[in-house]
């Protein structure tokens, strides 16, 4: 466990994976548990601090979640966001009720009393609120030293312990002082001295992983993309030749992928891989199947299946690894109180409830750019770094509607040709992750002077740091024109292509 360790409890907010990654951005290793969690579970963690995140939730409400009381008793330097703020006053005798004026956007924000947490911050700023309740007294013992225009207490702090209280948010990217305001809690209120980074990361991940494995034999699921290659190089740093990676060919992979990525990381990087030709049996599960959540409960049983009929060959393998992510355990579990399950991800919901091989994920606690970040710490060259993102069950998720073996060779000529347009334009670097999706309508179309009844491809390219959040990437026309006139050509069976400029929310990146 790193020396400096912030605990974040999550209430349900949709911006609480924001606050550990700007606390991580400045260089103090974060974790979220949920905002319930009991205190001794929470004291053996050591936390050199404790952030209380905001809920959808109303702390005055029977069914409201709230902290174990025993939290403020430890005394820890303490940041209360939102409704932090409002459930600690509510649990230490202040009022909290439903605001006059709610407030949702930008607010001015009014310092009103000296506060080490606003240091070097101006006395009127702009900052995000989102909130429809309002503390209305303080309890006994707190400060107001913020308001806004609709907020008399929109921040506060105790007189004799390390606890402020803020009602905006400062992890989003439209509070402009949030960071420093965040930076101040960390090092003048907690006196943290930071200097945590991938390296640190890196050794504690090694001593954990040797902690968890003992003398036992590792076997890793490769597909090639940046999760897995990142969590393979990690483990093989740990554990070296105890690790037994495998790339199961499941029949939904992109064009000439398992050839690329046994030529990469087996014959090049050196790692003991397996390429497993499982086409057949993947492809008969799925014959038929629509459903987004059954396509991929079905390919995440088929593939601890096929796992664990390779660690029966290999003799003595306990367990399996995999590049699960922080933001697959959040879509598929919630995190915290009021958190949604968005979709099942195959490493994570997928799951059979008994396994014969226990999980490793050095990576779930990590996002996105967290895991390049690692991957560059590790050696790894930038164009298995930059790779976008692929998701596991593959093709399935990209092929929507019933599975069809053809219709997966056309969505693999499609995507080859979308990214080969991307690179030549030297945008592929330029997006976070792009590819095409076939759809199971077709539409009138004219090809030879003839009449044509063919399916339609949407590209889909968007921006993103962490895949929590995304916007649609504004490609240049000229090459979107250049990618649907090839695709229109070149692809047989496909007349029409379309371009998806939906953000995430409301949409997902994937399409299932």
């Amino acid at each position: 466990m790193p020396r400096e360790l912030v605990l974040i409890l999550d209430f349900g907010s949709q911006y609480t994976q924001l606050i550990a990654r700007k606390v991580r951005e400045l260089g103090v290793y974060s974790e979220i548990v949920p905002g319930n969690a009991p205190i001794d579970a929470i004291r053996a963690r050591k936390p050199r601090a404790i952030i209380l995140s905001g809920s959808p939730a109303s702390g005055y409400r029977a069914d409201a979640p709230l902290p174990d009381a025993g939290v403020y008793a430890l005394g820890k330097p303490l940041l209360g966001i939102c409704y932090g703020f409002q459930v600690t006053q509510q649990l230490l005798g202040g009022t909290v009720a439903k605001a006059d004026r709610a407030e949702y956007g930008l607010a001015t924000f009014i310092v009103d009393k000296p506060s080490p947490l606003f240091a070097g911050v101006p006395k009127r700023f702009r900052a995000w609120m989102s909130h429809g309740d309002e503390v209305q007294a303080l309890a006994p013992g707190w400060v107001r030293v913020a308001h806004t225009a609709n907020c008399a207490f929109a921040a506060a702090r105790h007189d004799k312990k390390p606890f402020h209280l803020i009602q905006f948010h400062p992890e989003v990217h439209h509070s402009p002082c949030g960071k420093q305001v965040l930076s101040n809690f960390l090092f003048k209120v907690a006196g943290l001295k930071g200097g945590w980074s991938m390296k640190g990361f890196i050794r504690e991940a090694v001593k954990e992983i040797r902690a968890q494995v003992g003398s036992g034999h590792v076997l890793c699921g490769l597909s090639g993309g940046v999760d897995s290659t990142v969590a393979a190089t990690l483990l093989h740093r740990a554990i070296g030749d105890r690790l037994h990676c495998v790339l199961v060919d499941h029949g939904l992979l992109r064009k000439d992928e398992a050839l690329e990525i046994d030529r990469e990381l087996g014959q090049r990087r050196g790692l003991d891989l397996r390429v497993v030709d499982a086409r057949e049996r993947f492809l008969s599960q799925l014959d038929g199947v629509s459903d987004p959540e059954l396509k991929r409960k079905r390919i995440g049983y088929e593939f601890i299946a096929v796992f664990e009929e390779q660690a029966r060959k290999l003799g003595a393998v306990d367990f399996l690894a995999q590049g699960t992510l922080y933001p697959d355990v959040i879509e598929s579990a919630s995190a915290g109180f009021g958190a949604q399950v968005i979709k099942s991800h195959h490493n994570v919901g997928g799951l059979p409830e008994r396994m014969h091989l226990k999980l490793v994920e050095p990576l779930r606690s990590l996002f996105k750019d967290e895991v390049r970040a690692l991957g560059r710490a590790l050696g790894l060259p930038d164009h298995l770094v930059d790779r976008h993102p692929f998701p596991g069950p593959g093709l399935a998720v990209r092929v929507l509607g019933a599975i069809d073996r053809s219709d997966l060779d056309v969505l693999r000529e499609a995507d080859a040709i979308f990214m080969d347009e991307l690179r030549r334009a030297k945008w592929y670097g330029r997006t976070w992750q792009a590819f095409a999706v076939l759809l199971p309508v077709r539409t009138v179309g004219v090809k030879g002077d003839e009449r044509s009844y063919e399916k339609v491809v949407a590209l889909r390219a968007v921006d993103s740091v962490d895949g929590m959040t995304a916007d649609w990437t504004p490609l240049p026309h000229a090459l979107l024109g250049r990618v649907a006139n090839r695709i229109a050509n070149e692809v047989r069976g496909v007349n029409r292509v379309v371009f998806d400029i939906t953000s995430k929310p409301p949409s997902t990146i994937e399409w299932e």
